[in-house]
């Protein structure tokens, strides 16, 4: 088990991280989220034991994060960090003698997972010659080449098109099933989403939110109710308790207050002909994000 507890970081006087706790248990996927300069990078960098606490500790399976327990840490980090004149098989071997593997478990490894991801033809090509999303791919295999126990991704879909971010969520959601623990930190929502059912966010170093994901929807105070049918955007607006009404291709989203309201907009949308959709539906976890962060800012 990762635990996070009570973890300030100061930068001379200015406070990057402000009494930081969360925990993550074997088989778990969490999502620490916040928007640029929120601390997640530091945060990161902690629990790698690159840097030091100012406040509180880190610790993984009971034991604080030093060399000893780095093998187990696994990192794929935002920007682009390989070596762009070593071939993939160099790279994976660099990277894997780091994490004290013997280099024939890691050419065997990395066969594995370069058939996987369908990029078995690049072992002998230099990082460079590579496009971005193939780029990605290999920081993604050398990031889990060790079957790391913990595994850290940060925007681990930057570059990738639809069908690789399926193998990369394939590969997550079974490195999970197998108990690996993983944080995982994107500005799409919607990719928090498909695996985290718990998550933080964070603003300015400090927790503005937390728990589990499927909790904090239901507890969200706002709605909204996608409607189709014949009837104006006006209609929608004047019912009481309405906040805002979003005018899509063929329905209409609308925003209300709380879920009371649900029955006044019912009551009052049944009146009209031909409707033909009226679907309640949570809060999306970027609407919540972004009224958390906003509460922050005017703060």
């Amino acid at each position: 088990m990762l635990k996070v507890e009570n973890v300030t970081k100061y930068y001379g006087d200015f406070l990057a991280v402000d009494n930081l706790s969360f925990l993550v248990k074997p088989g778990e996927i969490f999502g620490l989220l916040g928007v640029n300069g929120a601390g997640k990078t530091t945060t990161f960098r902690m629990i790698m034991g690159l840097l030091d606490c100012s406040e509180g500790k880190i610790t993984l399976d009971n034991k604080p994060i030093d060399y000893s327990v780095t093998d187990k840490i696994g990192f794929l980090t935002e920007e682009r960090s390989l070596l762009t004149k070593l071939t993939v098989r160099q790279q994976a071997i660099f990277y894997g003698r780091l994490k004290g593997m013997n280099e024939k478990d890691i050419l065997k490894r990395l066969d594995e997972l370069l058939e996987k991801f369908g990029v078995l033809e690049y072992k002998d090509k230099k990082i460079k010659e590579l496009s971005k999303g193939n780029q990605q791919k290999i920081q993604f295999i050398l990031a889990i080449i060790n079957k790391p126990k913990l595994l850290i991704l940060d925007e681990p879909f930057s570059g990738l098109d639809p069908f690789n971010v399926e193998l990369f969520k394939n590969e997550i959601t079974e490195m999970s099933k197998e108990g690996s623990m993983i944080i995982f930190s994107s500005h799409r929502m919607e990719h928090v989403e498909l695996f985290c059912k718990k998550l933080a966010i964070i603003m300015k170093g400090k927790t503005v939110l937390s728990g589990d994901l499927k909790e904090i929807k239901e507890q969200y105070r706002k709605k909204n109710i996608f409607v189709k049918g014949d009837l104006t955007k006006k209609d929608l607006l004047d019912i009481d308790g309405v906040i805002d009404v979003v005018e899509h291709a063929d329905e209409y989203e609308v925003k209300i207050e709380n879920i009371d309201v649900s029955q006044r907009v019912f009551k009052e949308v049944s009146k009209h002909k031909n409707i033909m959709k009226f679907v309640v539906e949570e809060p999306s976890l970027n609407e919540i994000f972004i009224a958390k962060v906003g509460e922050s800012y005017d703060k």
